[in-house]
């Protein structure tokens, strides 16, 4: 018997957590057990400092080493360690590796504007073919240039740039390293060599020497001495969140989508090629990297931040309740674009629907239990129109589509999703990002041989709920009234 003590750090924009995994598997027996543990749990706030909105990476240093010094305290042999988060934020460092700035949130504001300037310089057609990234004001590109226009004191005392995982990775280890999962989301990759684009880095004000060619996942840069006097290896999985959590998806081919659900909604599929021609440019997708060479063509979506906002402002505790409440509304009496530019960090997220909704013409949502019903299916119909903009990309439909993280549990959105989509939707794991961070540790030492055995391993320990669609007779009266909203909210964008 083979067994593995594994730890997983998975950040992601409201929270955090450290996790302990257990893999075991007999020498005579094929079939492998893998069980999670949750050692440590904590939140991720936002602090507003300097008129930015910043990450408080202390804190969440602080609750990282208090994990893993418990697991130390516990006797656990740990054989690796991962660090997964969200994408696009960066830290910088000076020569002594001390932080430089700060740590800038991508829902503060001060890209505004920074995204249509640049386009000016260099072509949005340009810049897509070079990355297959799609735009969105707070990629890292936008960043640093708003960063190089607003503080140029600051590039000047820059040495390293590290994305958030890497910056971890460093403090636990005191290695740099730059994760290619995680660097691929910046828009400053270039798709077609893997490394850095030196025009896309002169446009940003970016210097070349902070950057270093970024290197796939699986590699060990370097070791977490613990207080116990145990060296353990610090892995650099897919340190993107929701590259972990594609590892994790129980994809079974080109028919399958994911949607990996919580904060936001990455709905995609995993592709070997990249699609960068104009029909993706136009539905901006976009082409992050994947374990082993693969895409994840996929697209961004607001998602449950704007009911988690709606239930922050309204001071609603009971979300059971409320989403109960919300099933009894009529369907979709009320609609919006979710990835409307207005919904990222509103004053008031109940106030951005009602004016959204008004300004469309379109009914306004009052109760609580209307304005969910109106994310609820917004959010529907907006995996719809992806998933055809997907099957579309691809040539081929789509006939599943697999929900993952901490949304799959949400039954209510799961069976709508099904419903607009007209495919079987499943449901789970729920600790999606955390497994795939377990499972590239796993594929680096050896004991898992790639992507699809693992995926076997999650789909025979981990519970799924499964969704069949049902059919709503007045459904493509509400599906023209939704395309023709997102039409109009393009329009204005140009």
């Amino acid at each position: 018997m083979r067994t593995h003590h594994l730890a997983a750090i998975d950040l992601g924009a409201s929270s955090g957590r450290v996790m302990l995994a257990t893999f075991t598997r007999h020498d005579t027996d094929p079939a492998a057990t893998l069980t999670l543990k949750e050692i440590h749990r904590f939140p991720n706030n936002l602090m507003h400092v300097d008129g930015h909105e910043i990450w408080d990476l202390d804190a969440l240093e602080k609750h990282i080493l208090e994990g893993l010094n418990r697991l130390d305290a516990s006797g656990v042999q740990l054989d690796g360690i991962g660090i997964d988060t969200w994408g696009v934020d960066y830290v910088l460092l000076d020569e002594q590796g001390q932080r430089v700035g700060l740590p800038v949130s991508y829902r503060d504001n001060r890209t505004e504007g920074v995204m249509a300037r640049m386009e000016q310089q260099l072509s949005r057609e340009a810049i897509y073919q070079k990355t297959g990234i799609q735009f969105m004001p707070f990629n890292t590109l936008y960043q640093l240039r708003a960063l190089s226009e607003q503080q140029p004191d600051v590039v000047k005392k820059a040495a390293h740039l590290l994305m958030i995982p890497d910056y971890f990775l460093y403090r636990l280890t005191g290695k740099l390293n730059q994760e290619y999962t995680n660097a691929s989301t910046t828009q400053m990759l270039n798709i077609s060599t893997g490394d850095w684009d030196d025009e896309l880095l002169k446009l940003a004000g970016v210097p070349r020497h902070w950057m270093t060619k970024p290197s796939q996942p699986g590699n060990s840069p370097g070791l977490w001495h613990s207080p116990r006097g145990r060296s353990v290896p610090v892995f650099s999985v897919a340190t993107h969140d929701t590259a972990s959590a594609v590892v994790a998806a129980p994809l079974t081919g080109t028919h399958s989508a994911y949607i990996s659900s919580g904060t936001w909604s990455l709905m995609g599929i995993e592709s070997p090629k990249a699609f960068n021609h104009a029909g993706a440019l136009h539905d901006n997708v976009t082409n992050e990297g994947g374990i082993n060479g693969s895409y994840r063509v996929l697209r961004n979506i607001m998602g449950l931040w704007l009911f988690q906002r709606v239930c922050r402002e309204l001071n609603i505790q009971d979300l059971p309740s409320l989403i109960t409440l919300a099933k009894n509304v009529p369907p979709f009496t009320y609609l919006i674009n979710p990835n409307e530019d207005r919904f990222i960090n509103p004053t008031s997220m109940v106030d951005a629907i009602r004016e959204a909704c008004e300004q469309a013409g379109e009914p306004v949502p009052n109760s609580p239990a209307e304005l969910a019903r109106c994310i609820f299916d917004s959010l529907a119909m907006l995996y719809r129109q992806v998933s055809v903009q997907l099957a579309t990309l691809q040539g081929e439909p789509l006939r599943d589509i697999h929900i993952v993280g901490g949304g799959s549990q949400n039954q209510f959105l799961n069976q709508l999703c099904a419903d607009t989509c007209q495919v079987n939707v499943s449901a789970g794991p729920v600790e999606a990002s955390t497994l795939g961070n377990i499972g590239c540790q796993l594929m680096a030492l050896g004991a898992v041989k790639d992507a699809a055995e693992f995926r076997r391993i999650v789909a025979t320990n981990f519970e799924q709920r499964h969704y069949l669609p049902r059919i709503h007779e007045d459904f493509p009266i509400h599906w023209r009234r939704f395309q023709a909203l997102c039409h109009a909210n393009e329009e204005l964008a140009v």
